[in-house]
């Protein structure tokens, strides 16, 4: 997971944000509690742009992006419900508006996946 933010915001504010997102993660997409592994960067204002009414929703400069890998398969419901969850609890710990949270998830299959040691350790294993 990525998460992209505006500079300049202490750590415990950043790690607040991480840790929503990975909670709602694990409660609304259920991936196993510990398959945590999240990027964060900071930008600053040249190097940090979004449409300020994109899909007549205005945005302000704290927007958030997040760009998320994860196995293929959950259902759209299960989307809207994590949509919903992160920006709600982003919002609630740190008060960033919902409208400055944006969220693309990346869905690929298992075997896509290697978590070290050079073994894909989703894949269905090769038959000889």
């Amino acid at each position: 997971m990525c998460i992209d933010l505006r500079n300049g915001k202490p750590a415990d504010n950043r790690r607040a944000i991480a840790d929503a997102v990975h909670q709602c993660m694990v409660s609304e997409l259920k991936p196993p509690a510990d398959d945590r592994f999240q990027v964060m960067a900071e930008h600053d204002s040249n190097s940090l742009m979004s449409d300020p009414t994109y899909l007549n929703i205005q945005r302000s400069d704290e927007v958030i992006f997040m760009q998320i890998t994860l196995n293929e398969g959950r259902t759209l419901q299960a989307k809207q419900r994590f949509y919903r969850a992160v920006a709600k609890a982003v919002a609630a710990r740190r008060g960033i508006r919902t409208q400055d949270v944006l969220i693309n998830l990346i869905e690929v299959a298992k075997e896509n996946w290697s978590f070290g040691n050079g073994i894909a350790q989703y894949a269905p294993e090769a038959k000889a």
